[in-house]
């Protein structure tokens, strides 16, 4: 039987010379690094998290803002490769631009992106490199990453948890709530000229 899917609640920050607060985190074990390579599409309508991950598309749906400013997101489709036009339709409705004309009833990665998405002017496809260092503090997990959109680098430390409460503890703890609080999707659009 499938484990319930628990919405987290997470704040993020990006940018770079995050030397004070990366050292504050270092003093914890790290428990885990992980290294991904992945493509977001983003859309000029929505700020939906939508991303390829070794062949599979994975949208996460922005579903409540708190007064903390923490952001919950939630999984609200997972598909894989090849798609078909069904799951497609879901997704433009996610995206918030007009479908196109689909000329075939199913499509492989590279054809969702070369027939797709790279002729929507309202989309755009950046590759997206992750090398994850993550923590567990006060049971909430923190990472610091290395992320690269498009041949840009820059960091991003993250705490994420179901308890919001949790989160601004340790956010707090770690010295963190003075710097900006900003969603991948946000950092990505800033960085590829598409904000």
């Amino acid at each position: 039987m499938a484990k319930p899917i628990v919405a987290r609640w997470e704040w993020r920050t990006f940018g770079a010379g995050f030397e004070e607060p990366e050292a504050r985190i270092r003093k914890f074990e790290q428990s885990n690094m992980k290294e991904s390579e992945e493509v977001y599409v983003l859309s000029r309508n929505s700020d939906e998290n939508v991303k390829v991950r070794d062949d599979l598309l994975d949208i996460k749906q922005l579903q409540e803002v708190n007064g903390d400013g923490l952001e919950q997101w939630y999984p609200v489709m997972k598909a894989g490769f090849p798609i078909s036009v069904e799951d497609l339709k879901k997704l433009f409705s996610y995206f918030k631009v007009s479908e196109p004309l689909f000329g075939r009833k199913e499509y492989t990665f590279s054809r969702f992106l070369d027939e797709i998405v790279r002729p929507n002017q309202n989309l755009r496809l950046v590759h997206v490199g992750k090398k994850r260092h993550i923590y567990v503090i006060n049971g909430a997990i923190v990472e610091i990453a290395e992320t690269d959109f498009d041949g840009v680098t820059l960091q991003t430390i993250c705490v994420e948890h179901e308890d919001p409460d949790l989160v601004m503890k340790t956010v707090r703890q770690l010295a963190l709530e003075d710097l900006p609080n900003i969603n991948y999707i946000q950092a990505m659009k800033k960085t590829v000229g598409m904000a």
